[in-house]
């Protein structure tokens, strides 16, 4: 079996170009949307996260936390390539944001789930707050979750 190396991946490079290409086939697409090159610059103050095949060195699965005030990070844009899904490497990639977020002294996470994946987070001990919002022309729901460091 495969397994994954998880890292930080540096803004404006080949591996964060990537991580883009496959938030955009993933998250954007699907719903006619693209990213402007305004919404890119405004990642830069963004920690991304990437999980790459150990035996390919191909990009695996990929998200991004954005620092908040109060001891808060946002996860967003978790994608996992479509032929490697199911497998656990989603629950990987967040597990190792969390470590991640936890590290680097945050001591909460919250994210905006699309009501498709709420399940999932639900499983890695996150908790609903609140009621449905439409966000990117989608339902989602806000969810957080404390982290133990």
């Amino acid at each position: 079996m495969t397994s994954l190396e998880f890292r930080e991946v540096a803004h404006g490079s080949p591996d964060y170009r990537e991580t883009v290409l496959l938030r955009e086939r993933m998250l954007r697409t699907p719903l006619g949307l693209t990213f402007s090159a305004p919404e890119l610059d405004d990642e830069a103050g963004d920690w991304h996260l990437a999980g790459f095949d150990t035996t390919t060195g191909e990009l695996a699965a990929c998200l991004v936390l954005t620092p908040l005030e109060g001891g808060f990070v946002k996860m967003r844009q978790v994608a996992v390539e479509p032929g490697l899904q199911g497998l656990g490497w989603g629950r990987l990639m967040v597990e190792f944001s969390e470590r991640f977020a936890g590290k680097n002294g945050y001591r909460e996470i919250v994210l905006h789930a699309r009501e498709t994946v709420v399940g999932f987070y639900l499983k890695l001990g996150y908790s609903i707050e609140g009621t449905p919002f439409v966000e990117v022309t989608i339902p989602h729901r806000r969810m957080r979750k404390r982290l133990v460091i």
